[in-house]
């Protein structure tokens, strides 16, 4: 309901004839309005007025001038009171002012304004979790520099931000200013971190052919448990559930379930507010098999046939876009190796859903002629250009190849220079031409280390280390580490360049000196190595390397066990350690020289087929030492891997056999082979050929061994948070003969080394740490000798294949 103002005129009228309001009251108070109410607008007279001066009051940092240029008014400039108010916003909006005032005075313009102040420090209050160095990298605004209130409360908001990064999605940051002298303010940002938004549980709806168990071991977030203050990755990011929905696709993809899809992601607080229960709702389809494998040609000339038998993707397997991909990457190769540039391969898919296969034909086709233009590398201020662009196959002036430029842009994330990439394709000058734009991000690549540890074999060790995986920005590792156990102390270095001369060649030095105080025997050890290497590839799978090394090994310390016999004043022998190894004391310290290869063939890696891997490993050494003694070693290991029960549990089984073979000498404890570490429920030396003639007993080790080591692994049905699986494992082996078997100066009492199997079995406790993966045997022989040292526990770090 409105009222009726009957005197409002009567008094407007009254108030000008006593001057009340005059033009000029009125300028300045249409003036100062923005600045009273900031946000209403002003009904303006439409009066103009010219300003022959224009008094600046106020500043001390910015120029009259500059302020005047903001204002945009001129002396003499016939000016509105609505330019008047565009001139204080336009002051205003340059944000070097907290006031600004326009006070028109007759012909002068007086601008009043009041500078934003100086930050003094800046400071952060309530923080714990992120440190004052962390803030202070993702904040702007600075000491010494102008405090601009939009600035801190961008800040504020990145601080929040960066909380929320790490689960903490309460943190509320609030940017406070204390006023000093001199026009200078401390900026201090308040922050209430709040508590850990963490996944209380982690659950599926539609999966019926993999477990929650497994699928919640493929994604990046991990559920909150006992251990939570270990694990990094318990909390509820946002963001990170794209990411999660790409893993779980990519998982049911590469197993056959083209069809798969992430229907929705739900998330909500539990009862308590404490938590977040994530939920994923899939939907499965069916799993698909590889059914006709053909190939076809648009372009005319082609040999289908050779380019067909280059084909690795068979009939009946599991479909997977990996080898698919791979057999691309093969055809492709096979064009440029006959000399046809622009050739695609098209992968054409046709489903059979009645028999739940997919037919693949590979079809060869002339792609447009697009060249590459150059690569723009950007943002690498320590890494080379070189060593970002021998990632890429292609080079200036090539064909333009799409699927070449993405394997780049991988090979480029693979190497772990970089917390961020991006390679982009644009395109060039022309429009048959290309541009790569990568653009990264460095991010450090040493480490300087120190490690205190045990282990059942060694007891406690302290470890030194360094290493560089980009030293001096060429993409070359360097390493070294100082260490030492209650029997061993050990110095190693190594370092590789992984394109030698600028080929795909890796050239590596390895090099360790160790001084050994041997267990279940009593001699001590001298061992130095120096060993320069090269490798290549033969193909996707394969690999050959060629090695040289110079060997040095000394054996002192053997207990003689002699005495002087008072009627003869000759030494008697008595117990004390083996004869064979008195022998050996007495060559001394012997250098070798030697050269060797490796041939290496393995799928454990390379994605195929994500449920199974092989792998074949063959080396051969040929040896000379200083003592005209010559020698061949020969080395071969088989890998196998395959996961059964959807992958539920995982088989492992490995072969392994070695054997050396002398000529013009013997063997020494140093050269010859033992079954530490190679097969589990002995202690380390306590098997294999030992002179059961002296007190000592001591294990001689073999010229020969062979050992096979069958496991599985297994969840416990704990939380996968814990990091906590179960295993069980068979091992069985031997180790024999020796070139010297006497017991004894006379050459009685021979040493038994004939080949005797050893066997044990156990059950594993696995749990990957923070500190690295863990692991805990618990075994016991099935077939021993008498004299064999057991060993029914050992704990030591894991390596799972």
């Amino acid at each position: 309901m409105h009222k009726k103002d009957t005197g409002g005129a009567s008094r407007h009228a009254r108030r000008n004839r006593k001057g009340g309001l005059t033009p000029a009251r009125t300028l300045a108070i249409v003036s100062l309005f923005p600045v009273m109410t900031g946000i209403f607008p002003v009904e303006t007279s439409a009066q103009s007025y010219r300003f022959s001066n224009v008094d600046i009051q106020g500043n001390q940092r910015v120029d009259p001038a500059t302020i005047v240029t903001y204002a945009g008014i001129g002396p003499g400039q016939a000016v509105s009171a609505a330019e008047l108010n565009d001139a204080y916003q336009n002051i205003a909006a340059s944000g070097l002012f907290e006031k600004v005032e326009l006070v028109p005075s007759g012909n002068t313009l007086v601008i009043k304004v009041t500078e934003f102040p100086t930050i003094n420090v800046v400071a952060f209050e309530g923080n714990r979790r992120l440190n004052d160095e962390v803030l202070t990298q993702i904040v702007q605004s600075q000491s010494r520099r102008v405090y601009s209130p939009s600035t801190a409360e961008a800040d504020a908001a990145a601080i929040a931000d960066a909380y929320r990064e790490s689960g903490r999605l309460a943190a509320a940051v609030s940017p406070k200013i204390i006023r000093r002298s001199d026009n200078r303010v401390d900026l201090v940002f308040e922050i209430q971190e709040g508590r850990v938004s963490e996944i209380e549980r982690l659950s599926f709806v539609g999966n019926g052919t993999y477990s929650d168990s497994r699928l919640r071991r493929v994604l990046a977030t991990k559920q909150a448990g006992l251990i939570r203050q270990v694990i990094n990755r318990d909390t509820f990011v946002a963001d990170r559930i794209e990411f999660d929905k790409q893993l779980l696709t990519d998982f049911y993809r590469s197993r056959g379930f083209i069809d798969f899809q992430v229907l929705s992601v739900t998330s909500e607080l539990d009862r308590n507010r404490k938590g977040y229960l994530l939920t994923f709702n899939v939907r499965e389809g069916q799993r698909y098999r590889i059914g006709n494998v053909s190939v076809s040609s648009e372009v005319p000339g082609i040999d289908m046939d050779a380019y067909l038998k280059a084909t690795r993707l068979r009939s009946g397997g599991v479909y997977s876009p990996v080898p698919i991909d791979t057999d691309i990457a093969r055809l492709e190769r096979l064009a440029v190796d006959q000399s046809l540039n622009f050739i695609r391969i098209e992968p054409r898919l046709n489903r059979n859903d009645r028999n739940l296969t997919i037919d693949v034909e590979y079809v060869i086709s002339r792609g447009p002629r697009v060249f590459v233009e150059r690569i723009d590398i950007e943002g690498n201020t320590a890494t080379l250009d070189k060593v970002i662009r021998r990632q890429f196959d292609t080079v200036e002036g090539d064909p333009f190849n799409p699927r070449e430029v993405r394997e780049g842009a991988e090979r480029i994330r693979a190497l772990g220079f970089f917390a961020d990439s991006e390679v982009v394709p644009r395109e060039g000058t022309r429009p048959d031409q290309v541009i790569v734009d990568v653009n990264v991000e460095e991010q450090p690549t040493g480490s300087l280390g120190f490690g205190l540890g045990y282990s059942t074999d060694s007891g406690v060790g302290i470890n030194f280390s360094f290493s560089e995986t980009n030293f001096l920005g060429r993409g070359q590792s360097l390493g070294a580490s100082l260490g030492f156990t209650d029997s061993t102390s050990v110095f190693g270095f190594n370092f590789v360049e992984p394109a030698f001369l600028g080929r795909d060649v890796t050239f590596g030095i390895a090099s360790y000196y160790r001084e050994t105080e041997q267990d279940n025997s009593d001699y001590d050890t001298d061992n130095g190595l120096f060993r320069p290497s090269f490798t290549f590839p033969l193909n996707e799978l394969a690999r050959f390397g060629v090695r040289f090394a110079y060997d040095y090994s000394r054996i002192y310390n053997v207990d003689t066990g002699t005495e002087d016999d008072p009627d003869t004043d000759e030494d008697e022998f008595e117990t004390g350690s083996s004869y064979v190894l008195q022998q050996e004391e007495e060559m001394g310290g012997l250098s070798s020289f030697s050269a060797g290869y490796t041939i290496s063939y393995s799928t454990l890696d390379d994605g195929l087929d994500p449920t199974a891997g092989v792998g074949l490993f063959f080396s051969q050494d040929f040896g000379y030492r200083e003592d005209e003694a010559s020698y061949v070693r020969t080395e071969a290991t088989l890998r196998a891997r395959k996961a059964i029960w959807n992958e539920e549990v995982t088989l492992r089984a490995e072969l392994e056999a070695g054997g050396v073979v002398f000529s013009g000498g013997d063997s020494r404890i140093t050269e010859r082979y033992s079954l530490s570490n190679k097969i589990r429920g002995f202690e380390a030396n306590g098997v294999g050929p030992r002179d059961l003639n002296v007190e000592n007993e001591d294990v001689l080790g073999g010229n020969y061994f062979a050992v096979a080591r069958f496991e599985a692994d297994f969840p416990l049905g704990l939380p996968e948070e814990y990091g906590l699986n179960g295993g069980v494992f068979w091992d069985i082996g031997s180790v024999w003969g020796l070139d010297e078997t006497s017991g004894g100066p006379n050459g009685d009492d021979e040493v038994d080394d004939d080949f005797a199997l050893r066997s044990a079995a156990g059950v594993s406790l696995f749990w990957d740490t923070a500190i690295g993966p863990l692991r805990f045997n618990f075994s016991r022989p099935l077939i021993k000798e008498d004299y064999d040292e057991e060993q029914n526990f050992e704990f030591t770090v894991s390596t799972r294949f």
